[in-house]
């Protein structure tokens, strides 16, 4: 009988130490508008376990863009979805209730080069330059089309009338300079560097990441309801995404080798350069933080796009209760 109870203890002992097996884990389904490096630390936190230590089995959906990722989270077809928090700023307006709950991409992942041959003159201030030319820009509604608009307004001129917007998706952008039909380019990696390796233009001449500073570009967000209803499996998948956020700084190199699996079709030397910029220009967050800053920013620009038709308040659509708690247990 003691060898029994000794070995039951054991047993029992063992089971503790372990993780929690596939059958306990919830899952969760995180919807994403596409399947980018730019999301690397949500990745690096699935593949290396730190959700699944928590009980956790996170899966990623990559759905088609606009307001999908949106609507399968109001809809309580997926846990979370991946995007900026403007999307929760419209939902909010309509009478939704979604929150930020943790940040990935704290900068604005855009940048406006000038084609070769179409740079700006010496002392030239970039108003004057870009008045006149086309841009080469993403789709009506997407971010780049937006801190587009956002800088034509800073810059005092129209979208209408003092420069020509060509608005086609992303991949086109380096076809459209190419081709001579847009003087400026408005792109991002890996399409920059194969750009300047073309000699179609050379580094930006605007740097979104550096000029507008902390931006709430890219976060994850889940419905209100599923704060109050169940906090403590938020907080236990924030702490792997912010897991995941610390270990991509603490070791680039081992970040990269997992980008190389997320990515197994991408050319080595296209996600060298993007890795190489977004360290770089600093582009995720560091400890999954949104910043008054970050938002005040990102909805300037959707105001002024005017996608956004007037101000939210931080409060009502970003919740940092659970960065907060999770940064302050790790201290």
């Amino acid at each position: 009988m003691i060898n029994r109870l000794h070995a039951l203890a054991l047993a029992a002992a063992l089971m503790a130490l372990q993780p929690a097996s596939a059958h306990a884990q919830k899952t969760l389904l995180v919807a994403e508008p596409t399947h980018g490096v730019g999301y690397l630390p949500l990745y690096v936190a699935i593949r290396n376990g730190y959700f699944s230590k928590l009980g956790l089995d996170v899966k990623v959906m990559t759905v088609d863009g606009g307001s999908t990722h949106t609507n399968a989270v109001l809809t309580g077809q997926a846990f979370a979805f991946i995007g900026g928090p403007e999307h929760n700023a419209y939902a909010k307006l309509k009478g939704g209730e979604l929150r930020a709950v943790v940040n990935v991409v704290d900068r604005g992942n855009v940048y406006l080069t000038a084609r070769t041959g179409s740079e700006l003159k010496p002392g030239q201030k970039l108003p004057e330059y870009v008045k006149g030319k086309s841009f080469a820009v993403g789709l009506y509604g997407g971010t780049p089309n937006s801190i587009t608009r956002y800088l034509l307004k800073q810059w005092g001129l129209d979208a209408r009338n003092d420069v020509t917007l060509i608005e086609m998706t992303t991949s086109a952008v380096l076809a459209a300079v190419k081709s001579g039909r847009a003087q400026i380019g408005v792109t991002s990696e890996p399409l920059l560097t194969q750009g300047i390796k073309q000699g179609l233009w050379g580094e930006p001449i605007v740097n979104i990441p550096k000029q507008l500073g902390p931006y709430a570009y890219s976060t994850l967000n889940v419905r209100l309801d599923t704060i109050k209803k169940e906090p403590e499996l938020v907080e236990k998948f924030v702490r792997g995404v912010v897991q995941g956020i610390k270990f991509t700084y603490a070791d680039p190199e081992g970040a990269a080798a997992i980008a190389k699996k997320e990515f197994p079709t991408m050319a080595i030397d296209d996600l060298k350069a993007t890795l190489d910029r977004t360290f770089a220009d600093g582009l995720w967050s560091r400890d999954g933080s949104i910043s008054t800053e970050a938002w005040n920013t990102g909805e300037s620009v959707v105001l002024a796009a005017g996608i956004l038709k007037k101000p939210v308040p931080y409060g009502d659509i970003i919740d940092m209760q659970f960065v907060r708690a999770v940064n302050a247990a790790s201290n």
